[in-house]
């Protein structure tokens, strides 16, 4: 018997479950660590947008100081300029798993834990670049103990921040792991996990406190901002001038940070995994951000 007049048939799905599931997953992931840092709703830019900070400084020397009585306070001129560093780009990434892997492994290895690993490595080549830009911060303090060092750098952005005029909801930091286990000893507290991310909420102070390897942050180093310091910036994989190239990615939900396509190479009998994404997680004002440092001598 004829089948129904248009009924919709395998042909008619362009995209995989493993290209959906792929996507989801990533774009699940981050928008979990957007809410445990705080982050506002992603901004979608347009393929080579300018990544740009800003730096606030005092124009023409600071006016005022002893007035006399009833005279009229001068003001000081402020100033704001944009630093620009550069542009949004596209990254590109590719993997490639054998016929033989999968005759010999399974798909369970050969595919779906490599998938994972990718999408992993993916993830964290975005929050790498964001810690070394963290580390360019300007707002620069040194104490005598890592505590001390947490509660200034924490002052420091909020002084920061009123000084602009500017609101502070709550504050995020990042520490090195060992300092952060040598401070707390045999203290109770409890260190969540996700993705790989360890972190405090609620510590100090503090919303989230990042606990990061030496790789990410130097020992006696503790960097913090404001959450409304935080941007999340992403380039739109399904954008129509890629399509006319004839690539088309998967993409999933709200926001698409990722595009996914899945193909197989039969001249080679391998299944190609093809990823682009164009993320940021960058901070508006460099001055912003304290960088505070815990003096040698006075360490602990």
């Amino acid at each position: 018997m004829a089948a129904k007049p248009n009924v919709t048939t395998s042909a008619q799905y362009s995209t995989s479950a493993r290209e959906e599931d792929f996507a989801t997953r990533f774009t699940d992931n981050w928008d979990a660590l957007r809410n445990i840092m705080g982050i506002m709703r992603p901004s979608r830019k347009a393929p080579g947008t300018k990544l740009v900070s800003y730096k606030a400084s005092v124009d023409g020397g600071l006016k005022g100081g002893t007035v006399a009585e009833g005279d009229e306070i001068p003001f000081t001129k402020m100033k704001v300029e944009p630093v620009a560093y550069g542009d949004i780009d596209i990254d590109k990434y590719a993997k490639s798993v054998t016929i033989e892997s999968v005759a010999k492994y399974g798909a369970d290895v050969a595919v779906e834990k490599t998938d994972e690993a990718f999408l992993v490595a993916l993830q964290n080549k975005v929050l790498t670049d964001f810690y070394t830009f963290l580390g360019t911060g300007t707002l620069k303090v040194t104490e005598k103990t890592w505590q001390r060092a947490l509660a200034m750098a924490k002052g420091k952005v909020l002084d920061k921040f009123a000084g602009l005029d500017k609101d502070v909801t709550e504050v995020v930091g990042f520490a090195n792991i060992l300092d952060a286990y040598d401070y707390l000893g045999d203290k109770e507290i409890t260190v969540q996990t996700m993705f790989g991310l360890n972190y405090v909420e609620n510590f100090l102070g503090y919303r989230t406190l990042f606990l990061l390897p030496e790789k990410y942050i130097a020992s006696k180093k503790v960097i913090a901002l404001p959450v409304e310091n935080i941007d999340l910036y992403y380039v739109d994989p399904s954008d129509s001038n890629f399509a006319k190239l004839g690539l088309n990615y998967t993409v999933k939900g709200e926001t698409n940070l990722i595009g996914v396509h899945v193909e197989g190479d039969y001249s080679r009998a391998t299944g190609d995994m093809y990823t682009i994404m164009g993320m940021k997680l960058w901070a508006e004002y460099l001055d912003g951000i304290a960088v505070a440092t815990v003096s040698v001598a006075g360490a602990g």
